[in-house]
């Protein structure tokens, strides 16, 4: 298997629900999904794609631990939490964009991510973002310019 679309009746991937995986490269997640368990895709180390849908509040710890062929991951808006160890083992995690109003990001939730060189935040939240990343983490936090709105007619 190495291609999964979850079906729109799924609300939450528990915990372990793909670990270890291995052959798995590619995974939809539905926006009728609202949580990410621990561990749900805990060594799946070809995964190279993952969609998280907006309704993702909430992903649990060591979610992606070990999905060395992740290059990079958007966190939707909604999650406010990022737990411990979330994406350890990461290592070819390059770059990893942040919403607006992450409240807390844990210990070691990027631990291991040699390749990591850039983080998105939205901009002017710089100095808010460097009060949770671990200041190792500082130097690579880049801000995204605000989308320009349409000019109404």
């Amino acid at each position: 298997l190495q291609s999964i679309t979850i079906p729109e009746s799924v609300t939450s991937i528990i915990e372990s629900a793909s670990d270890g995986c291995r052959s798995l490269q590619s995974i939809t997640i539905p926006e009728s999904v609202t949580k990410i368990g621990s561990h749900a895709f805990d060594g799946c180390r070809s995964l190279q794609s993952i969609t998280i849908p907006e309704s993702v509040t909430e992903i649990g710890e060591y979610a992606f631990r070990g999905c060395s062929s992740l290059q990079s991951i958007v966190i939707p808006k909604g999650v406010k939490k990022i737990k411990g160890y979330t994406f350890d083992g990461c290592t070819a995690l390059t770059t990893v964009t942040l919403p607006i109003g992450v409240n807390t990001i844990d210990e070691g939730a990027f631990t291991e991510c040699e390749a990591l060189t850039t983080i998105y935040v939205p901009a002017k939240k710089t100095d808010y973002y460097k009060q949770r990343l671990p200041k190792e983490l500082h130097s690579l936090i880049v801000e995204l310019q605000p989308e320009k709105k349409a000019k109404k007619k």
